[in-house]
């Protein structure tokens, strides 16, 4: 490959006597992984099914590497949300940031939702518990759309997808959060092998416009969490200016944020620790007089993956924690009592398009479901939910959608979104229709009675993918099913007269 001159001597100046193996990965062939869905399997469950060769990736409980010549992505297990396929490096932030269920969750840059949907599955947040509450915020439109798409391709029902600035989200949700992760927008230099328009982009100014960039986010981000809480800063590139540098901005000007070391074992033995002040000044990256000349902070315990170490294409991550005695509100100027409550969600309207800043509803009827309408729902998911309640004070209508909001939701009046919770479907006249969103929701297993199964290998269910109606002469009672691959959903299909018209979303064919 034909690096940049600027990159090549910067790498040559970071990595010493290891250059000529860093530049010699570019010539090997890229590492591809699969990440498992642990809401709808366990990875010991998928490597029994799984059709490809796995590998498992070290440094994560639930990644193997697979080989692309498999096709993965046209398998029917894919349309049904069992994995995950990410390059392997970028597994590692999401792993890190310890989240359990029942958490307030922010992945800041979240598109198009790769770490997003395993902090979704890790808060175990399915249908009816939705458990904890995950915020996957991404600042253009065209890619929260994408995001929201893999959201509710794992089954995430507990997920508000916001449309907004760092900024913004940090006047809204002022020492709010659990746990943050900030996978920043960066110069890629980590990507420059999979993707090489990246590397024809790069340039000196870009990383240092990505810097600026990265230590706002990084700021607000700060802000956002709560005393206690940990927030995991990551980058998929190899530049000081965007990721040690951005450390020491941050506790710079954050005295009550602590980097968290994490142990270089467990699978985390090809990691390399991250460069600290000192050296960084030597090398002349900290340039003397500059306003981090003074700085200094033991950066140890964050952590690069280097593609000639580890396999990955590379990334940088490192944990940090707010400290217990912060005083949380002082420095937003907002006053505890101000946050959003985690309590409850009440009625209220909601921008669910992206872009619309306004807090106006849409046309038509919004609020709570009439009595009428909640019996239409009750009656469809008695049949696909059987046992399991649907706590009705958190169904919202808006024009005649059905959306369950996650517990931990909070008043959403200023804050643009595309989705709050789970869109669960639409009130047609005497009648509810589900939405795809509800099919991929639902739990897996054999307690759904409206369910029709295929085998991967049967026709059928490429039939089905592909948008087509399925014949099933045997079967006699007419009404809606939920389509399955070995029991694990892929949409809702109505049959009559021994024919399933296909409901598959026409954006989720293949």
């Amino acid at each position: 490959m034909h690096l940049p001159e600027e990159y090549r001597s910067d790498m040559e100046r970071l990595l010493g006597e290891d250059y000529p193996q860093f530049l010699a990965s570019y010539d090997m062939p890229r590492r591809n992984g699969l990440r498992v869905n642990r809401l709808k399997i366990s990875p010991e469950a998928f490597e029994k099914i799984s059709p490809f060769e796995l590998e498992r990736i070290p440094w994560t409980d639930n990644g193997y590497y697979v080989d692309w010549r498999d096709q993965p992505a046209r398998h029917p297990y894919y349309s049904a949300g069992l994995y995950y396929l990410q390059e392997p490096s970028a597994m590692a932030p999401a792993q890190i940031l310890p989240v359990s269920p029942g958490d307030r969750v922010l992945d800041l840059c979240a598109a198009p939702g790769g770490k997003a949907t395993e902090l979704g599955a890790r808060l175990a947040g399915g249908v009816p518990a939705q458990e904890g509450l995950l915020v996957a915020n991404e600042i253009s439109a065209q890619r929260a759309r994408a995001l929201l798409h893999n959201l509710e391709l794992f089954g995430i029902a507990n997920a508000l997808v916001t449309n907004e600035s760092p900024a913004r989200l940090q006047e809204r949700f002022p020492c709010y959060f659990d746990k943050i992760l900030v996978d920043a927008p960066c110069s890629g230099e980590g990507m420059f092998r999979k993707d090489p328009s990246v590397m024809k982009a790069w340039s000196p100014e870009k990383v240092d416009a990505c810097s600026a960039v990265q230590r706002e986010i990084l700021l607000s981000a700060a802000d956002m969490l709560r005393p206690g809480g940990y927030m995991v800063y990551s980058t998929c590139t190899f530049a000081p200016q965007e990721d040690e540098m951005i450390l020491l901005y941050l506790l710079s000007q954050r005295d009550d944020i602590e980097l968290v070391p994490f142990p270089l074992s467990g699978g985390r033995e090809s990691f390399s620790p991250a460069f600290d002040a000192g050296w960084l000044r030597e090398a002349g990256f900290i340039e003397p007089g500059s306003a981090l000349s003074e700085v200094d902070a033991d950066l140890s315990g964050a952590v690069r993956i280097w593609p000639h170490r580890s396999g990955g294409e590379g990334h940088f991550t490192a944990l940090l924690r707010k400290k217990e005695e912060d005083a949380c509100g002082e420095r937003t100027g907002k006053a505890a009592e101000n946050r959003p409550s985690a309590a409850g969600t009440g009625n209220r309207t909601s921008a669910v398009r992206a872009g619309n800043k306004t807090s106006a509803a849409r046309k038509g009827r919004a609020g709570s479901l009439t009595r009428e309408e909640e019996r239409y729902l009750g009656a469809f998911s008695e049949r696909f939910l059987p046992g399991c309640e649907i706590d009705q004070n958190r169904l919202e209508i808006h024009d005649q959608k059905v959306y369950l909001t996650p517990a931990a939701s909070s008043s959403m009046r200023s804050v643009a979104f595309l989705r709050n919770g789970l869109y669960l479907g639409e009130m047609k006249k005497n009648r509810f229709e589900p939405s795809q969103a509800f099919a991929m929701a639902l739990p897996p297993g054999d307690g759904i009675r409206g369910r029709i199964s295929f085998s991967p290998e049967d026709d059928q269910v490429l039939v089905y993918l592909r948008g087509g109606e399925v014949k099933l002469p045997q079967m006699k009672e007419n009404g809606w099913y939920l389509v399955c691959v070995d029991g694990f959903q892929l949409g809702w299909g109505k049959l009559s007269g021994g024919t399933l018209k296909n409901k598959l979303l026409a954006a989720w064919r293949s």
